[in-house]
């Protein structure tokens, strides 16, 4: 055994291989590519002596060496990880963190999140993408976001989640359209718009039709909600939208709500990470997203 030649990046390569179950999925998160990544546990394998990696055709998997390797090195470089912030501080913390919302989470509290999480770790570059919860939830799995705000609830035995709030929904459009659903002198079906089918919007407003008068083949899908917005300001119909997100053109009057609809139960988040993550910095992020209000932040 060479322990003098194995380096922590060897280690740290080996333990997302473990986290991520692939060698694509940690070449992707450590910023490098997989022959770099296979090469980096050949290396190990040599230096170490033993055989890591079980091979069976194009899948791997940990032998009993590495599943114990892994048990305990993890532990170690997190101690690691924490005795060199305590040095330093987060201020000192490095590296990129991919953060996932979704738009109502982007337009609520993202942006005051991370204006405080860059005061406090400057040095941390943020990557951050904007989609619907069921790509977050996939993505977070797969190991391309770190830290996810869905609409939930989020249920997976990988994922830990914290809940952040809710968001009330509102039924809108503008004055001219509203004014005419209200009196019901419309010859022709009013559109309507809801999210796409993978969005919690959607099933809310398949519920509320059919506790309505609006004609179940009005419904249109569009996966934007600010596209959507836009489309009912310009007189296109009507939809169900995010509080939050809609502030502004019903201050100025570009949207109105509309009267006698049934009623709409409010979208809860939540901030989700995976479980196996355990560096610092995400464990501090993610602390510090569970102890937001949407609530407040939406105020």
């Amino acid at each position: 055994m060479s322990i003098n030649r194995i380096s922590i990046y060897h280690l740290e390569t080996l333990l997302w291989i473990d986290r991520l179950g692939t060698f694509s999925a940690a070449a992707e998160r450590l910023n490098t590519t997989q022959p770099a990544v296979s090469a980096r546990m050949r290396e190990l394998e040599q230096r170490l002596g033993t055989t890591l990696f079980r091979r069976d055709g194009r899948t791997m998997s940990l032998t009993a060496a590495g599943r114990k390797l892994v048990r305990d090195c993890d532990p170690l470089l997190r101690d690691m990880q924490v005795a060199l912030l305590g040095s330093g501080g987060f201020a000192e913390a490095s590296g990129v963190v991919r953060i996932g919302a979704g738009e109502i989470a982007a337009a609520s509290c993202l942006p005051a999140f991370v204006a405080a999480l860059k005061a406090e770790m400057p040095n941390v570059g943020l990557e951050i993408e904007i989609d619907l919860t069921a790509n977050l939830i996939q993505q977070l799995l797969t190991g391309r976001t770190d830290i996810a705000f869905a609409a939930g609830p989020i249920a997976h035995p990988a994922l830990k989640t914290r809940p952040i709030g809710e968001v009330a929904l509102v039924w809108l459009a503008s004055p001219a359209v509203a004014a005419a659903f209200g009196r019901g002198d419309s010859s022709q079906p009013v559109p309507v718009w809801s999210l796409a089918s993978h969005s919690p919007i959607h099933g809310r407003m398949r519920d509320a039709i059919q506790a309505s008068r609006i004609t179940q083949k009005s419904l249109n899908l569009c996966n934007n909600a600010r596209t959507m917005i836009d489309i009912a300001k310009v007189g296109g119909g009507i939809g169900i939208f995010p509080e939050p997100m809609i502030r502004a053109e019903i201050a100025v009057g570009a949207l109105t709500p509309i009267a006698d609809m049934p009623a709409l139960a409010p979208v809860e988040f939540h901030v989700a990470m995976r479980v196996s993550d355990t560096e610092p910095v995400l464990t501090r992020i993610f602390d510090q997203a569970a102890k937001l209000d949407l609530a407040e932040a939406a105020a």
